[in-house]
């Protein structure tokens, strides 16, 4: 017999202690797969974000709008490469429950800022080109079964056109994808000058400028320009990087990545008390038998080694079986949640960070147990009643 067939029977000896135990550590690694897919979704947009695009708003907020003049001053500054504008016009489709992520740009400068964004040419020439084109994004069509052709109207709570209707008229002459699985694809883009032109109020306004450099190390000096250009004005800037603009807007939903920590560090030390006491009381229940096998010649060193190992299988059939459960969970999570969180797969990464985890875990929940197997004297062992 060898050791790990020593070591799997002692593992699950007895089965309901296994079972519970592997169940703990289970929920442990369920916990921290699901929370740390969410919290890489969450983050990915600071990851992508391009390190020579720079978002200029309003200094009052995102929600306060710039003078439309701002975007050919930008385009001035030397070291600016290009510049271009978004501006929110939300929206509906047929019910105010199916909410469309809709922005007004200019098409040309926007695709060159963004060049994420993957159409087919004729589709492309077709949005730079025809005024009342909307540009969907591949989860959106796939949600409202759109395709290019199609003619579909979009209600406004906000925009009111000079007739006084809420409805905009669009023809659907673009589908886009995405060059990496984490941006998404839910959101339509429609034409800032047909746009502005049918407004009934706050014309020549838009949301944001978006600014591609062309020296992201001379990113803070074109920033701080920018700011100081209006710093005077009744609409001053606050001008960032794309990273630091995303992180901003994530830190408003709150800490995600200190949520996390607090939660997977409670889960976790709970649960290494619960295994670490439990591993105790079972080398404890072995005593006699530790000392019988040293009694046959089994060295001290090769005991500690087994019970170590017994701890980290432990370890790794409840974490593996964790990380398990929460992929098939995360699986039919996507498609449900595509539209606002693009990309929500278990990575090689995390998995990777779980293993590591996995075995640290185990180590550590072993090592006291081990200790005290390699520590048992046969003479006193064998000689309790």
């Amino acid at each position: 017999m060898n050791d790990l067939t020593l070591i799997r029977k002692n593992l699950f000896r007895k089965k309901l202690r296994a079972i519970l135990l592997t169940l703990s550590i289970l929920i442990a690694f369920f916990i921290f797969t699901i929370i740390g897919s969410f919290n890489r979704v969450l983050n990915a947009g600071v990851e992508l974000a391009a390190a020579d695009r720079l978002i200029t708003m309003n200094n009052s907020g995102f929600t306060q709008s710039l003078p439309y003049a701002y975007w050919g001053r930008i385009q001035a500054i030397e070291g600016v490469r290009n510049v271009s504008h978004m501006s929110w016009f939300g929206g509906y489709y047929q019910q105010p429950t199916q909410v469309v992520q809709t922005f007004a740009v200019d098409p040309e400068t926007y695709l060159a800022a963004y060049p994420e964004f993957l159409m087919p040419d004729d589709q492309r020439a077709a949005f730079l080109t025809q005024r009342d084109c909307l540009l969907v994004g591949e989860t959106l069509a796939l949600q409202y079964g759109w395709s290019v052709g199609d003619r579909v109207p979009l209600l406004s709570n906000i925009w009111q056109k000079t007739d006084g209707s809420s409805s905009w008229e669009f023809d659907i002459c673009a589908i886009y994808t995405a060059s990496v699985p984490e941006m998404s694809t839910a959101a339509a883009y429609l034409n800032y000058d047909y746009y502005n032109e049918a407004l009934a109020f706050n014309q020549d306004r838009v949301g944001m400028m978006v600014v591609n450099t062309d020296d992201p190390m001379a990113n803070d000096a074109i920033a701080n320009q920018i700011d100081a250009m209006f710093a005077n004005s009744t609409a001053q800037t606050d001008t960032a990087t794309e990273a630091a603009f995303t992180q901003a807007f994530i830190n408003q939903i709150g800490n995600i990545g200190l949520i996390l920590v607090y939660i997977i560090g409670a889960a976790f030390g709970i649960i290494l008390l619960i295994v670490g006491t439990s591993l105790v009381v079972a080398i404890s229940e072995r005593t006699r038998e530790i000392a019988v096998m040293k009694t046959l010649g089994f060295p001290a060193p090769r005991i500690f080694r087994m019970v170590l190992i017994e701890s980290v299988m432990l370890s790794l059939v409840g974490g593996l079986a964790g990380v398990g459960l929460a992929t098939l969970v995360l699986k039919g999570l996507a498609p449900v949640l595509a539209a606002f969180m693009p990309g929500l797969v278990v990575t090689p990464g995390i998995f990777g960070m779980a293993l590591a985890m996995m075995i640290g875990f185990g180590l550590i929940t072993g090592i006291g147990p081990a200790m005290n197997a390699h520590r048992v004297r046969i003479v006193d062992a064998l000689g309790k009643q």
